[in-house]
């Protein structure tokens, strides 16, 4: 096995440099994370109701 096996092979996306950014690109970055935040918990719904759905069905 090569050393390269062992790396991760997606290495973890950075931080963005907020001091770079103006004020109105600060306020689409936020408006881009909290919709993919509203599309994470719509998610966690989802798989909430599916498995209390299930369980249902399989404690009658």
């Amino acid at each position: 096995m090569d050393e390269e096996d062992f790396e991760p092979r997606k290495k973890p996306a950075q931080p963005k440099d907020l001091g770079l950014m103006a004020v109105a690109e600060l306020e689409a970055y936020i408006a881009a994370l909290e919709a993919e935040i509203e599309r994470a918990k719509n998610e966690i719904a989802q798989r909430t109701a599916q498995r209390r759905g299930a369980e249902g069905l399989f404690k009658r």
